[in-house]
């Protein structure tokens, strides 16, 4: 039994290592504007979207500097297990734009999500872990909802989905770096795309590497005209997204549409099945 876990583990470890190894030298690749042959035997959704990168553009593409960064992004995620941060977010839900700021443990393995909210509605807390509860969110609301008890909602139901672009389903950096390659992929064969990169940007304390990209008119699909990466240089992670709808006429300031900022960042802490478990004593449900 014990063999067997060991056994278990060490493959688990060592698949893990090669995909971090692969996603390494898929960014070379990129660098060199060179293909990877057998990148479609492999399965992880990091390493199936470096090789569409590879297949679909050149090294000469106008996009290639900010996919570098974004696949640079995934190999420094790779080497993360969990994390807690604070949420910071901006996103136009119906028109308005939504505000919060959350608290935020995630681990990748098996996902699992504990989130307290700090404004609005503080005190809620959201707890969803892949595989378990039915697959449902457990959520536990503060003051005279509370009585309500622990809920137990879909994590793409209306109710779950109210005020929300995405489900909790797909919050976290590693998402949200794939979700900005897969967005720039479909804009690939755009005209007169800028593409910039800011070597030496700032986010609050933080010195970011910064990939921005501008289209030159709107694209089906896409309502955002300008999409920012921000890459942490001390770390090499991926902390922030930004998107900006095209100005409603020209001089007008851009719309937020998105605004995605990981902040005070922690990675590797550690967590366990007890951070995301309802009876933590810790935690108010």
């Amino acid at each position: 039994m014990v063999t067997n876990m060991r056994s278990a583990r060490i493959t688990e470890d060592s698949q893990a290592l090669s995909r971090r190894r692969f996603v390494g030298r898929a960014a070379g690749c990129l660098a060199a504007g060179l293909s990877i042959p057998f990148v479609s035997r492999l399965a992880s959704a990091e390493v199936k979207l470096a090789a569409r990168i590879t297949a679909e553009t050149t090294g000469t593409h106008v996009l290639t500097p900010a996919f570098k960064l974004a696949v640079s992004g995934l190999e420094a995620l790779a080497n993360v297990k969990d994390y807690e941060a604070l949420f910071v977010r901006k996103e136009l839900v119906a028109g308005a734009l939504v505000q919060s700021q959350i608290e935020i443990k995630l681990r990748q393995e098996p996902f699992s999500v504990y989130l307290k909210f700090i404004e609005p509605n503080a005190g809620r807390e959201v707890i969803y872990v892949d595989g378990k509860n039915d697959g449902k969110l457990l959520v536990h609301e503060t003051g005279f909802a509370s009585l309500a008890g622990t809920l137990s909602l879909d994590p793409k139901g209306s109710l779950a989905m109210n005020g929300n672009r995405y489900p909790v389903t797909m919050i976290g950096l590693k998402t949200m770096t794939e979700t900005v390659i897969e967005k720039w992929l479909q804009v690939k064969n755009e005209k007169d795309t800028k593409v910039s990169i800011y070597p030496n940007a700032t986010v609050g304390d933080l010195s970011c590497k910064v990939a921005e990209t501008v289209l030159a008119k709107p694209v089906d699909g896409i309502p955002q005209q300008t999409c920012r990466l921000y890459v942490e240089k001390a770390t090499g992670i991926p902390v922030r997204v930004q998107s900006l709808a095209f100005p409603a006429k020209p001089g007008d300031k851009p719309e937020t549409v998105e605004d995605y900022f990981y902040s005070r960042l922690k990675s590797n802490v550690g967590l366990t099945d007890k951070d995301f478990d309802v009876e933590n004593p810790a935690y108010g449900f």
